[in-house]
């Protein structure tokens, strides 16, 4: 890996904000349900399966915005060594 800086430019930098912003959100909101949803799950069992769904829904948005920072990053730079 080298160690030579990685230089963005001022619309690189926004465009990595803008996506991190949508990833950080999604997993707060997405945490909130969750929350919601097993809170009621423990006083309504009925609701089991209305958590389960939204838990696959949205655990799915959370894997794809995080990939979608990881691929831009990849176009930046070296990729880190996996260990």
């Amino acid at each position: 890996m080298s160690n030579d800086p990685i230089h963005f430019t001022q619309e690189e930098w926004m465009e990595l904000r803008v996506k991190f912003s949508y990833l950080k959100h999604s997993t707060n909101n997405t945490l909130a349900v969750f929350l919601s949803l097993a809170e009621l799950a423990q006083s309504a069992p009925e609701n089991y399966e209305m958590l389960a769904q939204s838990v696959c829904a949205r655990t799915l948005e959370i894997v794809e915005l995080s990939q979608a920072v990881s691929t831009y990053l990849d176009t930046k730079g070296p990729r880190p060594a996996v260990s």
